[in-house]
């Protein structure tokens, strides 16, 4: 019987924990998924929007697989330092397969960006979904946010802050961070990209989603749109890819938009071409606002600065300018990328692949793809572990990992643990007359499993 780690139960580790115990040329594998946190489906739980429901119900199929009675749950276990190192894990397993995710997010490398309020995207995102690491928000005596990115999770975090809480109330948003979003003073955000709409990130679906807000208005400014070659010309954005041509014209239907007459509603203004430079703070180390420089097309299909400066009030920013990976102590990293070097999901150390250690997911491939991309990339790395089944199966392993993870003085949450965690989120939501609502702290998610 050949038995697997895999490091990480986001997407990646179930799909690569799936593909294993469901392959056919290596037959009796089973599979230990280890996390750090009590609770599973990494990002599915804790970065996708409380107000995604459909997304969100990928959680289905990733609990169908970590049910299957091949794979086991090991939750509250954190890999790669004492007791549980990257060659202790060698030691209780045949392969381990590190899908540790991409955790930290670029900075923008500007002054200023040490000021109070100003935040990742990570961060923000982290607090509404409820990780237990997180920090807290008060947005009390905030008026206007700026998003700087134009990707998704800007997306997320620009529709989150402009919600109203009665369509967050029926979602699964801990109570602390929807009782801050109800005493929010947030009225005004904008969303900032350096570059022009056709080269925006974020998808269609999401954009199209912040016009139908309650109470809020969207709009775009035609001078900056006008910017973008493909904006007024037809046959260039005939060439463009079909969401970019489709998010031109979302953008077209929101351009000069003035507030309904009569409402005091939310705005959230699309700026773009506007490259940040300093965050403006106050006399009390706050942030009090941006300043951007005016970019434009340099023709080669970047932008290039124009010597024109624009300040953007702001009592709170958020930036979300990607992702990237973070060292695992243990595994080889490579800097620049920010992933672990490997060879079709083999781990390279100095040049060779390390046979028995494996990455999928985004330490494999950095931070691209959606959640599908996982799929592919876990077949790859399981390929090249499958080939290399016949010459791990030649150790001898010391017996039950388990055993050796509580004498280590680990306290792993297994499958009904997490089943007790989610009765207690169901039990918090009626007491609050709200549905499942997360628990978003470490205490509170081990007594919930039963390790109080």
């Amino acid at each position: 019987m050949l038995r697997v780690a895999v490091v990480g139960s986001g997407p990646s580790g179930v799909y690569a924990a799936q593909t294993l115990v469901e392959q056919r040329e290596v037959p009796g594998v089973r599979v230990d998924v280890l996390d750090r946190l009590p609770a599973p489906y990494g990002l599915v739980r804790y970065g996708v929007a409380p107000d995604h429901e459909k997304i969100k119900s990928l959680t289905g199929n990733l609990r169908g697989v970590l049910e299957d009675e091949r794979i086991r749950f090991l939750g509250n276990v954190e890999v790669g330092g004492e007791p549980l190192t990257t060659a202790r894990m060698l030691e209780l397993y045949h392969a381990v397969v590190y899908c540790v995710g991409a955790a930290r997010d670029r900075p923008l490398g500007i002054p200023g960006e040490e000021l109070a309020g100003v935040h990742s995207a990570t961060a923000f995102v982290s607090w509404y979904s409820g990780h237990p690491d997180a920090g807290s928000f008060d947005l009390g005596g905030v008026r206007s946010a700026v998003v700087v990115g134009a990707g998704n999770v800007a997306v997320d975090v620009t529709r989150i802050l402009a919600r109203g809480v009665p369509e967050l109330e029926p979602t699964d948003m801990p109570q602390p961070a929807l009782g801050a979003l109800a005493r929010s003073g947030v009225r005004r955000v904008a969303m900032v990209a350096r570059r022009g709409p056709s080269q925006a990130k974020f998808t269609t679906k999401e954009l199209r989603e912040l016009g139908t807000l309650p109470g809020v208005y969207v709009r775009t400014d035609p001078a900056e749109l006008a910017l973008d070659p493909a904006y007024a010309d037809p046959a260039a954005a005939q060439a463009l890819p079909a969401v970019a041509r489709r998010n031109l014209e979302a953008l077209r239907g929101w351009a000069g938009a003035e507030p309904p007459d009569g409402e005091a509603g939310r705005e959230i203004a699309l700026r773009f071409y506007l490259r940040p430079v300093e965050v403006l703070g106050g006399p009390d180390g706050r942030v009090r606002g941006m300043r951007f420089e005016r970019t434009a097309p340099d023709g080669r299909g970047g932008v290039s600065g124009t010597g024109a400066y624009e300040d953007v009030a702001a009592e709170l920013v958020l930036r979300s300018v990607g992702y990237r990976g973070v060292p695992l102590p243990g595994l080889p990293f490579d800097p620049a990328t920010g992933t672990v070097p490997h060879a079709a999901g083999r781990v390279v150390r100095a040049g060779r692949a390390s046979v028995g250690e494996y990455v999928a997911g985004w330490i494999k491939r950095g931070p691209t793809g959606v959640i599908g991309t996982n799929r592919p990339c876990a077949k790859e790395t399981v390929s090249s572990l499958l080939q290399d089944a016949a010459v791990l199966a030649r150790r001898d392993l010391p017996g039950d990992p388990l055993d050796a993870l509580g004498s280590a003085g680990l306290r792993p949450v297994e499958w009904p643990g997490w089943l007790s965690i989610e009765a207690a989120e169901a039990e918090l939501g009626r007491s609050l007359g709200r549905r499942s609502v997360k628990i978003p702290d470490w205490p509170g998610l081990r007594t919930a499993a039963g390790l109080a």
